[in-house]
């Protein structure tokens, strides 16, 4: 097999603890009953095909929300790419530009990337790795094509089995090629329009989470807490290279993040940020970091949900593999998103995740008169 090459190319107060673990089942069932009673208009329509969301064709990309002029995002599939995130692979190629970046505990608790594709379309992403048993469930109400680089046997016949047109590294140049600049395993790259050239369905994914409109405040019934950063310990044996930070940057609304203690920069030297970003607590079916484990993504368990500074805690539910994964406050209203890319993490249940508050306001002094 032939490649092309690739040329140029402080102190904190809250944490979660043992009483926020006990607040799960509270949270799941507010959720389900709100799930089985609401009518609200935001909600999911059951057909057919599955989950969709009453927004006119066209008009929005259904994995952002966002404005859709083109017609772009409506005519093509998802594409999902297995991303690694070893340190020797960073800086990675398009994560800043997903829809949607799902970040998953792997062997050792090194954590790998699921990024989506569907508005916009990267000249390059990767490096590409292999393929997981959780990703196939992750992937499973978006169908549209799914790019990886092997995996275990096991693993590969689950994402085969799953509604999505996979590819692998036989797929040759110019969808694939290896990097000159890097070793492997680190150096197997994509370029997504060749990818969607490819695709045996051009049908757009059906939306995956709820989002305002336009004017609509995040905060959900409760009004969120103020949050000036989280810190999410995946644990591990290299001493801390996957633990992940978002810093909430006004300026960019976005949260930035940091891996190892540094900032995780994109190849244009910007750190990467998330304007929407989840935490969702998942259980690791064979053991957190074990080969061959399966995170467990339908279900119900605890999740932070994080935009323009603040902070909402309730539950995730999801029915089925075709049913979109819904998330809700504490009084079990779905949370409403503003329109924009997600960033999604997946620890483990009991995983530390530290949040820092903002720091409040200055209060006004007066100066005496004359």
């Amino acid at each position: 097999m032939t490649y092309r090459t690739h040329e140029g190319d402080r102190v904190p107060t809250h944490s979660r603890s043992a009483r926020s673990v006990l607040l799960t089942s509270v949270l799941v069932a507010l959720a389900l009953v709100a799930a089985a009673c609401s009518g609200s208009s935001k909600e999911a329509t059951a057909t057919g095909d599955g989950p969709t969301t009453t927004q006119p064709s066209g008009l929005t990309a259904p994995l952002t929300g966002l404005p859709d002029p083109d017609g772009e995002a409506a005519s093509r599939p998802a594409l999902s790419v297995k991303i690694d995130n070893n340190p020797d692979a960073r800086p990675q190629n398009g994560l800043a530009e997903a829809d949607i970046v799902w970040e998953e505990v792997v062997e050792g608790q090194a954590t790998r990337f699921l990024a989506v594709f569907n508005s916009t379309s990267p000249e390059i992403v990767g490096p590409i790795r292999s393929v997981r048993f959780t990703d196939p469930d992750l992937v499973w109400p978006l169908g549209g094509l799914f790019v990886y680089s092997g995996g275990v046997p096991e693993a590969v016949a689950a994402l085969n089995a799953a509604p999505v047109q996979a590819f692998d590294e036989g797929v040759l140049e110019p969808a694939l090629f290896r990097s000159p600049d890097r070793s492997a395993p680190h150096n197997l790259y994509g370029r997504p329009a060749e990818f969607w050239k490819l695709a045996e369905d051009p049908a757009p994914p059906l939306p995956l989470l709820r989002y305002l409109d336009e004017g609509e405040t995040f905060g959900g019934s409760t009004g969120g807490e103020d949050v000036a950063s989280v810190t999410i310990d995946y644990g591990g044996v290299d001493g801390g290279s996957y633990v992940a930070r978002y810093d909430w940057d006004a300026e960019r609304g976005e949260f930035l993040r940091s891996t190892g203690g540094e900032p995780q920069f994109g190849p244009d030297g910007e750190q990467i940020g998330t304007p929407n970003l989840i935490i969702q607590f998942i259980d690791y079916n064979g053991g957190v970091g074990v080969e061959g484990a399966k995170g467990t993504v339908v279900g119900s368990a605890e999740a932070w949900v994080l935009s323009q500074g603040k902070l909402i805690r309730g539950g995730w539910s999801r029915a089925d593999l075709d049913a979109q994964t819904e998330y809700r406050d504490a009084a079990g209203e779905i949370i409403l998103l503003p329109p924009g890319r997600t960033w999604i993490t997946l620890p483990q249940i009991d995983t530390e995740v530290v949040v820092e508050p903002a720091a409040p306001p200055a209060e006004a002094t007066e100066t005496p008169a004359g």
